[in-house]
């Protein structure tokens, strides 16, 4: 049968321009609405621009499914619920005690640790992984202590953007990029990760300077005697039996994450298949824990990835891919100017659709030049990577932070990630392409 859109129903000529700059316009303005939080919630705004482009035409409802990044759904579904088991053992009670034992309140050594622990975890899993992990333990300290949890939790989210940046594994991008590039583990850990590792070093400072000079880091309790008091108060309650079904699950998981390239298994296909096996194991009402899963949080990626694959699918990535290759006349100006667009543009939209677009260019013009292109692929990944810190929406882990923290009572909003992600991305691509500038410049292409 015929396919007909809905402007066409109505007698509107269409064509590939039209639908082109359609689908801009559906992105732009279902990130205005996202941007004014004050008058919309960010997930109906993400559906209903998703759905527009579906409703008018823009984008076949088939289309529209295969638009949805089924392994990014089903890793956090997967996790979710073996994160939610774990909350419901007591698990998390216990690390939040500790955590409180070990920095004894001190609102300093609260941002260094996670930090620190947060980016290098974030390196060997995946950052959404991580960050599910972690901000449970961490919002529980912090309201504990009467501290804001929220600059923490940004601080957090972006640690584990930057940590992400150091291997394959570590996030989405860098699989693209090694799977297209025929880049191995060990690539990534010589030419990305030291370069990560002092970039790393880097925002936190960053991260220490942002907080002090907004007061954020002042301890809201200053009598010693008190906090001691906190500590020998804090009783976590736990259930031994669910916790070590659950740390199994959640070890064996992890385990089958360092494994997918061998098994050819998704990360999500592996979370939902652990995910069930726990609640199996468990016998736990699964409607109580579904009841903790961030099902806001997934309806947004839902409709986000619509609106972005209406742009993949008119050929929006495309065209800016080709455009950027353009400005790339030799390779170490092309480093900085591909790295820079790179973070800009990853901050602004998903940086999946747009790496894969511009991963497939790179292939086609290292046929065209006679020099050396590697140096552009670690452009792309250290972009990519460490430009979804810009804005709330600019990486998974980021959208899953601030919904973690939206349950527990602390919205983050558009406008107070954006104050602490752009100085913060500013810095740390800056520094990151800089070192990469200088490793070819000094060590030769």
């Amino acid at each position: 049968m015929e396919h007909h859109t809905l402007l066409e129903v109505f007698g509107i000529p269409v064509n590939h321009t039209m639908l082109f700059w359609l689908s801009v316009a559906i992105f732009v303005g279902t990130y205005a609405m996202i941007v004014a939080e004050k008058f919309f919630h960010r997930v109906p705004a993400a559906l209903f621009g998703g759905f527009l482009a579906v409703f008018i035409g823009l984008l076949s409802p088939k289309i529209a499914w295969e638009s949805i990044d089924h392994n990014t759904i089903f890793l956090l579904l997967g996790m979710m619920v073996i994160v939610s088991v774990l909350i419901e053992s007591g698990f998390f009670s216990i690390l939040s005690l500790k955590a409180l034992q070990i920095t004894k309140g001190d609102p300093l050594k609260i941002l260094v640790v996670f930090t620190l622990l947060t980016g290098v975890l974030s390196a060997f899993l995946d950052n959404v992984t991580t960050v599910l992990f972690m901000i449970p333990i961490l919002i529980g300290l912090t309201a504990k202590l009467k501290l804001n949890p929220i600059p923490y939790v940004i601080a957090t989210v972006l640690a584990s953007n930057i940590g992400g940046t150091a291997t394959l594994i570590g996030d989405p991008p860098n699989i693209i990029i090694g799977s297209l590039g025929h880049f191995t583990f060990m690539d990534f850990i010589v030419n990305i990760a030291p370069i990560v590792i002092l970039t790393h070093i880097v925002g936190t400072i960053a991260f220490i300077i942002y907080m002090k000079l907004r007061g954020n880091l002042e301890p809201q309790m200053t009598d010693k005697a008190e906090i001691e008091k906190l500590i020998k108060e804090q009783k976590a309650e736990y259930d031994i039996q669910l916790m070590r079904k659950g740390l199994i699950v959640f070890g064996i998981t992890i385990l089958l994450f360092f494994m997918h390239h061998i098994l050819h298994l998704e990360a999500g296909t592996i979370a939902l298949f652990m995910a069930s096996v726990l609640l199996l194991w468990t016998r736990e009402d699964p409607e109580r824990i579904f009841e903790r899963v961030e099902w806001t949080t997934l309806m947004f990626f839902v409709g986000l990835f619509i609106v972005i694959g209406g742009m993949e699918h008119t050929g929006v990535f495309e065209e800016v891919a080709h455009i950027t290759s353009g400005l790339l006349t030799e390779p170490m100006s092309g480093l900085l100017i591909l790295g820079s667009l790179s973070a800009i543009i990853s901050g602004i939209v998903d940086n999946i659709p747009f790496t894969m677009a511009m991963a497939n260019v790179l292939i086609d013009f290292a046929k065209t030049v006679d020099w050396n292109t590697e140096p552009l692929w670690w452009a792309l990944a250290l972009g990519a990577c460490l430009g979804g810190n810009l804005t709330i929406i600019g990486a998974s882990a980021n959208v899953v932070a601030a919904g973690l923290s939206e349950r527990e009572g602390y919205p983050i909003k558009f406008v107070d990630f954006l104050k602490m992600g752009t100085p913060v991305t500013i810095v740390t691509v800056v520094f990151a392409l800089a070192l990469l500038w200088f490793k070819y410049y000094i060590f030769g292409i």
